[in-house]
């Protein structure tokens, strides 16, 4: 018997497809793929963009002003719907493609699916070089398409129409698997973009996919078991994939079941609210006295869907060198890092099953109450540094802090890289799960506005957390990518987002001169300029209004929370400016290890090379 078939193009086939994909949330259908985030240039105005203008119906295109940016929302969009739904990112060749380059780097650090299409060049060679081709003269194979490779899960070239029939399947298993979710990379050659091939019918039939939640191995969990029984001082390590997992609740009723505390990592923050029974704090270098101190007085920490970043560690330091690890995490790769108790499954099913094997078993009670002083203590000190003072300028704390108490129960705060991923880890008090996304996996300066712009239209839906996004960021990461702002109200998505203006890149001011070097080219003051008494300063409000936001200008603490309310009430993005205090800081007590010169005639080098050596000296060594 003959099946059926249907003539259409490798670009027809492939969005057609995709149109055709499904998933259930919260026990309703909706596609996989909700949106395309797409730049038209010649490498897919006439294929790509002729295919998915006929299905935007389904399968809606949202026009992008960068594609770095835009391929960033589609990040952030995935971390609000925990990677239960995936947005694509298309691409003409060359610099566009490239732009990307950077958003998949985020996404595969973060372990979170985005699906990127990318033109490229003839798969015939006949017009070559091409528009916007790079030639390598030994290997007329690669191009810069090939530059996607490190910093994806799957990668493929479509040379041939048939070849989607098993790459686009691959891809999308691999980006719903919670073992090995990252980002995938299909490159479509211009020319087979517009072949056309007799595909099966049944290919495009509607499919809904699951994704898996496996099982741990029982030899492993009962050896978890026994470990956790044996242990004196215990201490949970909440990650992301307990979140991605959907399986907070269940975590959060074992920690208070067995007396455990519970800390958070900067992606697993958000998994319980701020004043959780069993919640002690953030731990690590962006983390709290509390969480800390606990770390370091564990016999035995379980790790629950954690890669366990140098700043969740410490740089490893944190820790006692006798410390016992068990790792629950669907990746065997994070498992067994330092020599951990490896067990390998979904955290929702693992832990409730771990939870059955410990019966009645419950640490010795002193442990959470000793917890439950140090979070009083710490939460204390955030309660001072973010009170008001009479200080000429605001500091990120006083500023979070009212930013904090103006925020709706599901209003999620977004924010990546600077000062303010320290100070929100530390001093943002989380009111219901799900509504904190500190990107800070691989902290992209520019993922903020994008990652609102993806957030706000992942509020839309089953599975939404509903709110406002509220995006938080500094002068720098502003300069660095806002045309996302123009996105948002193009596109009717609001987002609020509160500009600290300190004068420059002032955390990493910070750092440098802690190492031991001067003020040197971060802050505004310390950059070559013509005229260095009189840098130039940028006037937020208007550049956001002339992108068709509503703004406003705080001039001290005092004018932020009326600002606030009324950027609640405002009918598109909304931005608030207010100048901050580029030295004051929330502390950390957490170590961390960067490369500071071994030699140098600076005295103030010569001691912050002592002081790291001294930090070096305390790290656990892979074991």
């Amino acid at each position: 018997m003959t099946q059926a078939t249907i003539r259409l193009t490798t670009a027809q086939a492939l969005v057609q497809w995709l149109a055709n994909q499904f998933t259930q949330i919260d026990g309703s259908q909706v596609p996989l793929f909700p949106g395309v985030f797409g730049i038209f240039g010649h490498g897919n105005v006439s294929c790509l963009s002729e295919a998915l203008e006929a299905v935007q119906d389904r399968l809606p295109t949202w026009r992008g002003q960068n594609e770095q940016s835009m391929a960033l929302a589609a990040t952030g969009f995935a971390k609000a719907k925990r990677r239960r739904q995936i947005m694509v990112a298309a691409a003409s060749i060359g610099p566009g493609a490239l732009n990307m380059v950077t958003a998949a780097g985020v996404a595969h650090a973060n372990r979170l699916p985005l699906l990127l299409l990318a033109g490229d060049t003839f798969a015939n060679r006949l017009s070559d070089p091409v528009l916007q081709q790079v030639e390598h003269f030994g290997n007329p194979t690669v191009t810069v398409n090939d530059a996607f490779k490190p910093v994806t899960r799957y990668w493929d070239r479509i040379m041939h129409p048939a070849q989607i029939l098993s790459s686009l399947p691959q891809a999308t298993a691999i980006m719903l698997d919670p073992a090995d979710c990252g980002p995938a990379f299909i490159s479509l050659p211009q020319d087979v973009q517009e072949i056309a091939f007799d595909y099966p019918v049944r290919f495009f039939e509607e499919k809904i996919w699951t994704i898996p939640r496996p099982r741990p191995d029982r030899a492993a969990l009962a050896q978890a078991a026994e470990r956790l029984k044996a242990a004196r001082k215990p201490l949970l390590i909440v990650g992301g994939g307990v979140r991605y997992s959907l399986a907070e609740d269940v975590v959060a009723a074992f920690a208070l079941k067995h007396g455990i505390p519970l800390v958070e990592t900067i992606a697993g923050k958000g998994s319980v609210t701020h004043y959780h029974e069993a919640h002690a704090g953030p731990i690590g270098i962006l983390g709290s006295t509390s969480a800390n101190a606990l770390a370091a007085e564990a016999d035995v920490i379980v790790a629950i869907g954690t890669r366990l970043q140098d700043f969740t560690t410490g740089s490893w330091t944190v820790f006692s060198q006798t410390a016992q690890f068990i790792s629950i995490n669907t990746a065997r790769f994070d498992a067994i890092k330092h020599r951990a108790l490896a067990v390998v499954g979904d955290a929702r099913e693992t832990v409730g099953e771990l939870d059955a094997l410990l019966g009645d078993w419950k640490a010795e009670p002193e442990l959470m109450r000793r917890a439950h002083a140090l979070f009083a203590d710490w939460d204390g000190l955030l309660t001072r540094l973010q009170a008001p003072t009479n200080a000429p300028l605001p500091t990120y704390a006083q500023v979070v802090h009212m930013v904090n108490e103006a925020a709706g129960e599901h209003d999620t705060l977004i924010t990546a890289a600077g000062g303010l991923p320290g100070e929100v880890a530390k001093g943002w008090r989380v009111k219901a799960p799900n509504t904190f996304d500190l990107e800070f996996g691989f902290s992209c300066m520019g993922y903020e506005i994008a990652a609102g712009w993806g957030h706000a239209m992942a509020s839309e839906g089953p599975g939404s957390p509903g709110g406002t996004p509220i995006v938080m960021i500094g002068d720098g990461t502003y300069m660095m990518m806002n045309s996302d702002i123009y996105s948002t109200v193009l596109t009717g998505h609001k987002v609020i987002i509160i500009v600290c203006d300190n004068g420059g890149f002032a955390v990493i001011n910070r750092l440098q001169q802690a190492k031991g070097v001067p003020g040197f080219n971060n802050l505004l003051v310390d950059c070559r300029v013509l005229q260095p008494e009189n840098p130039l300063h940028v006037d937020f409000v208007k550049h956001a209004q002339a992108m068709g936001a509503a703004a406003r200008r705080c001039d001290s603490l005092a004018d932020l929370p009326e600002a606030l309310e009324w950027a609640r009430g405002t009918d598109r993005t909304t931005v608030l400016s207010i100048t901050t205090d580029a030295w004051a800081w929330t502390p950390g007590d957490a170590a961390w290890d960067v490369g500071v010169p071994e030699v140098s005639t600076r005295e103030s080098v010569q001691a912050a090379r002592k002081e790291q050596e001294e930090i070096r000296a305390r790290q656990r060594v892979g074991v």
